[in-house]
């Protein structure tokens, strides 16, 4: 590699950021943390402040900033800079000095700062996939236009990017001789669990994931799959391939993370333990390949595989996000709104867990043919959703 590459890390604190930073440090001659960003955790914050020395600090809120201030204080740290609110997330994501913007911020909030990287022609890494959802095409033009690059992190549209060849052209796949991309997913902790008991599931079983550590937030998305709906959104837009050329399939084992079917017969996968930091690294070092501190496979000792279509009944969010797909942006910015609204609940113990899919599906068919022409009214239909979600939850709390 050539010279150090500064980074912002978006979302510092999860559990995509806190890996992010765990490659940087195996890598200090390539990569040097500029900026990084967080909304609770503070004392991760002061913990990564000590370590990486980064220029900038952006938390959400004045008070946070003042909470954070006075650790910093009590720690002597006085070369780091304290910023808050949507304003300073976008100064860190397109400063001149940054190279790279690892995009990892939960949610919705994760949107406005990464179209800020992108129009600073930023290469950026991804890992926010409610950006694409809420704001597909939108997105992809202004990747264009301001000529950024965009590298996709999750573990399966990483392994596609790393599957597909070198000159593929967006939006035609035909003319690489492309079939379909296979989504793999785990199934989460409920694959088998009997239909009738998943009304009773509780916010700390559907974030025990069996293959992979994540956040509370995106460990329910997985348990529901509505995660693998996002990201079947997510490939629509990143390879610019249309929905029927898009298929989801089961892979308890997670060792293959995502495959790409030819016409000629041929399906080529990426595989690998499943450790977020195999995609980082890939994604960090594009086009090169660098340490990143996960174990090599072991072909030895491997498990069989299996793999299975997902069942409808059991998750039925998946396919409400496939068929919000199909009807367009309005009906997918509808859905990421719900489901946030939702999952929050849930995790707060004021809604069971498929009353998520309950609330998913009656915001967007609420919602599912609102025209949105600019940024601006993304964000207002997501803020209208998300009134009506919360309507909905307060009903089903009653």
């Amino acid at each position: 590699m050539s010279a150090i590459k500064n980074v912002t890390v978006l979302g510092a604190t999860g559990s995509i950021g806190l890996n992010t930073l765990d490659v940087i440090q195996r890598n200090q001659a390539a990569f040097k943390v500029f900026a990084v960003s967080g909304h609770s955790q503070l004392q991760k914050l002061l913990e990564i402040t000590l370590s990486f020395s980064p220029k900038y600090v952006v938390v959400t809120t004045s008070e946070k900033a003042n909470q954070l201030a006075d650790l910093f204080s009590q720690a002597n740290i006085k070369e780091t800079q304290i910023l808050f609110g949507e304003q300073a997330l976008c100064d860190i994501s397109s400063d001149s000095d940054v190279d790279i913007v690892m995009s990892a911020i939960v949610g919705a909030a994760g949107l406005v700062p990464t179209m800020a990287a992108i129009k600073a022609g930023k290469q950026v890494l991804l890992a926010n996939k409610e950006s694409l959802v809420m704001s597909g095409e939108l997105f992809i033009q202004a990747v264009e236009q301001h000529q950024a690059t965009l590298i996709p992190v999750d573990s399966e549209h990483n392994a596609i990017f790393q599957c597909l060849p070198k000159d593929y052209q967006y939006g035609n796949p035909q003319s690489s001789g492309i079939s379909h991309l296979l989504l793999t997913a785990s199934g989460g902790p409920f694959r088998e669990l009997p239909l009738n008991e998943l009304h009773k599931v509780t916010p700390d079983q559907a974030c025990n994931h069996p293959n992979w550590d994540m956040g509370r937030k995106i460990s329910v998305d997985s348990a529901s799959m509505m995660n693998k709906g996002l990201e079947f959104i997510e490939a629509k837009w990143l390879f610019g391939i249309a929905e029927d050329n898009i298929k989801v399939v089961i892979h308890p084992q997670s060792t293959i993370h995502s495959m790409v079917q030819y016409v000629d017969g041929s399906v080529l996968a990426q595989m690998g333990n499943p450790d977020m930091r195999t995609p980082i690294a890939h994604a960090l070092a594009f086009p090169e390949r660098i340490v990143s501190g996960v174990k090599a496979l072991d072909f030895f000792s491997l498990q069989d595989f299996s793999f299975q279509a997902p069942c409808e009944s059991r998750f039925p969010n998946l396919y409400l996000a496939m068929h919000a797909c199909k009807l367009g942006q309005s009906a997918t910015t509808a859905l990421n709104a719900g489901n946030e609204v939702a999952v929050d609940a849930f995790l707060n113990e004021r809604i069971g867990f498929m009353d998520i899919y309950n609330v998913n599906d009656k915001v967007v068919n609420k919602f599912d043919s609102v025209a949105l022409a600019s940024i601006e009214d993304i964000i207002a239909h997501d803020k209208e959703c998300r009134n009506y979600a919360n309507d909905l939850v307060r009903k089903l709390s009653l």
